[in-house]
């Protein structure tokens, strides 16, 4: 199929888009004079005086007189002056244009930069607005379809780890205790080995499942889910301590499902990386919504680049709309910070 085009002026969507971000960069009026009338008026009307000039009472000697040297240079200061304060105002937009480019990233939606300047700069700086929130946009649609699919993927897991592995090793523990009961008496203290093994083995599968999938989070609720946790990452050198109030504001499941998984990812970024052995595992409502705050006494993220935990947990804050914070924690360690806003008519 051919473009489709306008029924009345025969243009194309593009095409009338393009010209909507002109004419709504030019209707600023005289401030948006686009840069080219700017300094072609400017050079024009520095040639008008110099010949008006010349045409009456001045005139040019030679050799040229120290008095006409002077008007002359005096006239080539003044414009050479004033193209470069027209440029300079006149590029100032295109600079900023560039600091928010360089600085621009689709994990940390900010500000946009304001559309202003000549009618081709403030038209250009609408184009970008216009791409980054495309870009951001598709982007948080990205991860919402990968996300999801990676979650499926955790539950299928969860599942058979729970209904295959979990029952073989059940099932070798049982035969290993019929062994134990047979066997001689130089060999039990072996086969009693084998099965404190085997039973640890299936305690770190169960461990492993409720990590892919949060049974308790479907079926107790995010605050029993987050004190599960807590005891869960207080192990022997790690002490976590966790305030969950319960009058939060109601969420989403899927915001629910977001808070779940940043405070796992945080904890376990404390227990592997931190070497700390405090933690505070925090759940509070705030204006507006309800903040996360997993904070530790370790070592502090430093300068080191953010590594694949925190992208995750920023791209998953993206599919609800939520601020995700990491700095320092006061005196030592690291804060993770998440804001979460509340949604109408959630359960």
């Amino acid at each position: 199929m051919g473009v489709v085009t306008d029924i009345h002026s025969g243009r194309s969507p593009e095409k009338v888009e393009r010209e909507g971000l002109y004419a709504k960069a030019g209707r600023g009026g005289s401030r948006n004079v686009s840069l080219f009338w700017r300094i072609f008026s400017l050079n024009a009307a520095g040639l008008i005086v110099a010949t008006a000039l010349l045409l009456g009472p001045v005139t040019v000697s030679t050799p040229v007189l120290a008095g006409e040297a002077l008007v002359l240079l005096g006239g080539l200061v003044m414009l050479l002056a004033g193209n470069a304060l027209v440029l300079r105002f006149g590029l100032a937009p295109l600079q900023r244009l560039g600091s928010s480019m360089a600085t621009a990233d689709l994990l940390r939606p900010g500000s946009r930069p304001v559309a202003a300047g000549p009618a081709e700069t403030a038209a250009l700086i609408t184009t970008y607005n216009t791409m980054l929130d495309r870009l951001e946009a598709e982007r948080a649609a990205g991860a919402a379809r990968a996300l999801s699919a990676q979650e499926s993927e955790r539950h299928r897991i969860a599942r058979e780890l729970h209904d295959e592995v979990g029952q073989t090793l059940t099932a070798v523990l049982l035969q290993l205790k019929r062994v134990a009961d047979r066997a001689p008496e130089d060999l039990r203290e072996e086969v009693g080995q084998a099965q404190e093994a085997t039973r640890a083995g299936l305690d770190e599968i169960r461990r492993i499942a409720r990590r892919l999938r949060p049974g308790v989070l479907e079926e107790l609720g995010l605050a029993s889910a987050l004190r599960s946790l807590a005891a869960e990452f207080t192990t022997h050198g790690l002490t976590v301590r966790h305030h969950v109030t319960g009058d939060l504001p109601a969420l989403t499941p899927e915001s629910e499902l977001v808070v779940y998984r940043v405070a796992q990812e945080g904890l376990t970024n404390t227990a592997r990386h931190a070497t700390a052995d405090r933690a505070e595992l925090r759940l509070q409502p705030v204006p507006g919504g309800v903040e996360l705050l997993v904070r530790d006494n370790g070592t502090g993220v430093g300068d080191a680049p953010e590594g694949a935990g925190i992208t995750g947990m920023r791209e998953r804050a993206l599919l609800i709309a939520a601020a995700l914070t990491v700095e320092p924690a006061p005196g030592q360690g690291t804060d993770v910070r998440l804001r979460v806003p509340a949604t109408e008519g959630a359960r």
